[in-house]
């Protein structure tokens, strides 16, 4: 089977830090299903694996954690899965992954693609739209009924992947005030099209354009932007008893801030369950079900923002470059084996 990976982990300039490969095509056993993969979308989580690093691998490396497919075989005990059903999925960190013509994927990990996507458009949601979901819904406990309704958000970095999907769920579910940051006219119109009800600028101090729109506080803040660069002004903007949680690793920083509020700070890493296989590991399958659901039902739409054809070594170089550059738009999907 045709496959992207590296062997050496170096700067995306160069033509050896992703490369074109033939590889045997894996079995499926156990809960594995094999997928025959028709799209992948990148994620900065690609970028950070492959950047520059003093470490040969002596098998390649398949990188990627975003797919959408086709089931074309099932591990003996596979229980919801059957040859022909059309999945997407994030996968698992730990395994090869989704830059491959076909890959293994635990089923308590897949979900039933949106029946009104194509392959392109659903693979641009899973790692992202698990990440948000975890993120409003698991961590800072929203309610994912409205049963929150009329309280307010800030999510730092609104139009990349996660934001664009993050916004969704926040206006539309949770009917949230959303207030999301960009710093772009481009970004800025993406983030107002996704269901912002006011965009402020991250490129200055959050609580500073906060405060001059006239909002002294809100209840719940999603960092997806440097949570150092941040802290202060989240922890000066961040209501009493509120809650913040953040995707992007950080240094040490002072806690204290955040004490007298009694605020509580929490991370979101999507592959949490699958890394350490949780109990509950079958809860994404489950909400990128009912992702899938709200999809169809036109509530929520895809965030692919750039489609680049075929998928090989070259393209994915070059969605590399896009992502590093910081400024991408909702997500970049790859389609097509040639």
């Amino acid at each position: 089977m045709k496959a992207v990976g590296l062997y050496k982990y170096l700067p995306v300039e160069s033509d050896d830090s992703l490369v074109d490969l033939e590889l045997a095509q894996p079995t499926p056993n156990g809960r594995d299903i094999l997928v025959a993969v028709n799209a992948i979308s990148v994620n900065p989580v690609d970028t950070k694996v492959r950047a520059p690093k003093d470490r040969i691998e002596t098998t390649p490396r398949i990188l990627g954690w975003d797919a959408a497919g086709e089931v074309i075989a099932v591990g003996d005990e596979v229980e919801h899965y059957v040859v022909g059903d059309r999945v997407y999925y994030a996968g698992d960190i730990t395994r090869a992954g989704s830059n491959s013509q076909f890959q293994l994927v635990d089923e308590r990990i897949a979900g039933q693609m949106p029946k009104s996507l194509d392959y392109a458009e659903a693979a641009a949601l899973p790692l992202t739209g698990i990440t948000a979901w975890e993120a409003l819904f698991d961590r800072l406990r929203i309610s994912k009924t409205g049963a929150d309704a009329a309280r307010s958000i800030l999510i730092i970095g609104g139009a990349g992947g996660v934001g664009s999907i993050a916004i969704q769920l926040a206006k539309r579910l949770a009917r949230l005030q959303v207030v999301a940051t960009a710093s772009r006219p481009e970004s800025i119109a993406w983030v107002k099209a996704k269901g912002a009800d006011l965009v402020i600028n991250h490129r200055n101090p959050v609580d500073d354009e906060l405060q001059a729109a006239g909002i002294a506080s809100v209840d719940y803040i999603l960092c997806l932007n440097s949570t150092a660069a941040h802290w202060a002004a989240m922890a000066n903007t961040i209501a009493p008893q509120g809650s913040i949680c953040s995707i992007v690793g950080t240094e040490p920083v002072d806690l204290d801030l955040l004490k007298s509020k009694s605020v509580s700070f929490s991370w979101e890493f999507m592959f949490t369950r699958s890394m350490y296989h949780t109990a509950d590991m079958i809860e994404q399958q489950r909400l990128l079900n009912e992702l899938a659901v709200l999809i169809d039902a036109g509530k929520l739409v895809t965030t692919v923002n750039e489609i680049i054809r075929p998928i090989n070594a070259a393209n994915l170089r070059k969605a590399h470059q896009l992502i590093e550059r910081g400024n991408a738009i909702g997500k970049i999907v790859l389609t097509g084996w040639e």
